[in-house]
């Protein structure tokens, strides 16, 4: 006998839906409905997944498809909202391009936070939140979160510090050196965020009032310089195994 084709297939488009998901029907227009219709040419029938970061993923089929909308018969709960690593990136924001492939990383890796810091040294002051939001959402289609990381508005470095929860710990990446930063993560479990600092580093004042904050843990990312980028995702990968979900 041949076996069942598995359903729904692995090819099914996934999308992520701004309001509450429940059975039912649900109508889809704009670049949502597009892609549905025009990249993926999905006829009547066709499966879809949907994910709301509320109620967690629903398998859904296409009812109806017109020219510009789509309607979907939203029908089963897949899995609920999947927990989330309590860690947040604090990184400063990066040139265009960078920032997006930071995004992009940390929403793979687990962050359930991305929090743009602005530093001295930051080249630039004001990043683009709505396309970071686009990034986020994209790569949480892509790598099957049902949960979106937040995004929050950017601070100032020492506004973050001040606000700083005393409960959760801050490893800041610093090129002097720290502790190895795999070792130090997992000998503080619980809350914990991962700094940052610009393309070119943090000052000298900057470190030493990162350095003299409660919270804080200066921590090496091995013997070469990293971009800071690079450095986000290694941060992040290192909490993961060392503390985060990697470890199940």
């Amino acid at each position: 006998m041949p076996a069942t084709p598995a359903w729904p297939p692995q090819s099914t488009p996934r999308l992520f839906v701004d309001e509450e998901l429940a059975a039912g029907p649900r109508r889809l227009d704009g670049p949502a409905a597009h892609y549905l219709l025009s990249v993926m040419r999905l006829k009547p029938g066709a499966p879809v997944k949907l994910f709301d970061d509320r109620t967690g993923e629903w398998l859904a089929t296409v009812a109806a498809a017109g020219k510009r909308d789509v309607t979907l018969s939203v029908d089963t709960l897949l899995r609920p909202r999947e927990p989330v690593p309590d860690l947040w990136l604090c990184a400063a924001p990066l040139k265009k391009g960078r920032v997006d492939w930071m995004a992009e990383k940390a929403c793979e890796l687990g962050v359930a936070r991305l929090v743009p810091v602005v530093t001295r040294r930051t080249v630039v002051d004001k990043p683009n939140g709505e396309r970071l939001r686009a990034h986020l959402v994209e790569a949480a289609e892509q790598c099957d979160r049902t949960a979106l990381p937040q995004l929050a508005e950017p601070m100032k470095l020492p506004a973050l510090l001040r606000d700083w929860p005393a409960e959760r710990a801050l490893f800041f990446a610093d090129e002097t050196g720290g502790e190895p930063a795999f070792d130090a993560m997992a000998a503080r479990p619980g809350p914990a965020a991962i700094l940052i600092g610009p393309e070119g580093g943090f000052d000298a004042e900057e470190r030493a009032s990162i350095r003299a904050h409660p919270a804080a843990v200066g921590v090496a990312l091995g013997p070469r310089i990293l971009r800071a980028d690079t450095a986000a995702a290694a941060a992040v990968a290192l909490w993961m195994a060392a503390a985060g979900d990697w470890r199940a």
